[in-house]
């Protein structure tokens, strides 16, 4: 198998710079020092890097199109995408249309390089990346090697100090605290929390911390064996449910990291004989379109998809625009992380009186 051909990226990487500053500097071109472009020719050398004319031609304009990468997520059916991304899919389709740019769409895995294709290609001019994948240290890295190259893009996820690239996100951790405090108002004293809460879940355990703020704010003991660990799946959020049950808790409330656990909980909940709120209320996190259809209706959080979508649409043009407009030779990349607050949504899977 033939190795990789070195592109400007590696080179930028290696330098420490950015792509437009490699371009200009292996052009000779004097709006780069003089130590600079002989370091960047130096490197070029070493990589036996040779100009590839066609693509600098084709580099050299806009795609007029941005691309949409989903990550593939485990899923009890064989769309293989996070239900509440559909909310933003649709939302991010229109304002992208509405600016003036074709969108492209498409899947990848974590073992795919998707971002050495996006470095190599002319497909996209702005890369708007959604869902998280399992393992974060390496979607990290990826991040990083992008932000190094100079590629616009960014996140839809947790604002994490460390992460490399600027994020637009919901507020967990307001979000999980609205969401226990609306329980501890209703007269509730022993919860469970539904939700893996390590690092390679960021944003639910980002819920777990404003679940637990809230019941220390009112002065309540948390019990940390009542959290159970569940992704966003059918499998594991039964699997949580079901093993809640043999320990036989006094919890009379339950807080879900997400909608899709939440509608599975209820489900083995009332297989089990359960009256859902009467003797356990239950509420998720984001306001999918199913959350209102449910029996009974989900109290949940609603994550604001149409204001999160046009700040992940915009912000990413804005980085468009400034690269084409800045004198900089090398502008520091951006890594804002724009946080979007929060809305409680009160139903009937929390708003009935309780039984004595």
């Amino acid at each position: 198998m033939k190795d990789r051909r070195p592109t400007s990226f590696d080179i930028a990487y290696r330098a420490g710079v950015s792509q437009s500053t490699v371009s200009r500097a292996l052009r000779d071109s004097p709006q780069v020092s003089l130590a600079t472009r002989e370091k960047i020719q130096a490197i070029a050398q070493e990589l036996n890097y040779r100009v590839d004319k066609n693509a600098t031609a084709l580099r050299s304009q806009s795609s007029n199109t941005l691309a949409l990468l989903i990550f593939e997520d485990e899923t009890g059916d064989d769309s293989h995408i996070n239900p509440f991304f559909l909310s933003l899919l649709g939302n991010i389709t229109r304002l992208v249309s509405d600016r003036g740019y074709d969108l492209l769409v498409s899947f990848q895995r974590m073992e795919q390089d998707w971002h050495l294709e996006y470095e190599l290609s002319s497909k996209a001019d702005g890369l708007i990346l959604l869902g998280y994948g399992d393992d974060y240290t390496d979607y990290h890295n990826r991040l990083e090697r992008l932000a190094n190259a100079g590629a616009h893009l960014i996140l839809w996820g947790p604002s994490l100090a460390d992460i490399p690239v600027p994020t637009v996100g919901t507020d967990n951790e307001l979000g999980g605290y609205l969401i226990t405090q609306h329980l501890i108002e209703l007269g509730h004293q022993s919860f469970t929390f539904i939700g893996n809460i390590h690092a390679d879940s960021p944003e639910f355990a980002a819920r777990y911390q404003g679940y637990s703020r809230a019941i220390a704010a009112a002065g309540l003991s948390l019990d940390e064996q009542l959290q159970c660990d569940s992704n966003n799946t059918e499998a594991s959020a039964q699997a949580a449910a079901e093993k809640l049950l043999q320990k036989n808790t006094q919890s009379t409330a339950i807080v879900c990291a997400s909608d899709y656990i939440a509608l599975v909980v209820m489900r083995v909940l009332r297989s089990a004989g359960l009256r859902i709120p009467q003797d356990v209320a239950v509420t998720g996190f984001d306001d999918m379109a199913l959350a209102a259809l449910s029996d009974p209706p989900l109290s949940t959080v609603r994550q604001d998809t149409f204001k999160s979508s046009q700040l992940l649409v915009d912000n990413l043009l804005d980085q468009l625009k400034a690269d084409l407009s800045s004198d900089d030779l090398e502008p520091v990349p951006e890594t804002d992380h724009t946080t979007v607050q929060p809305t409680l949504i009160i139903r009937g899977s929390t708003a009935a009186p309780r039984s004595a």
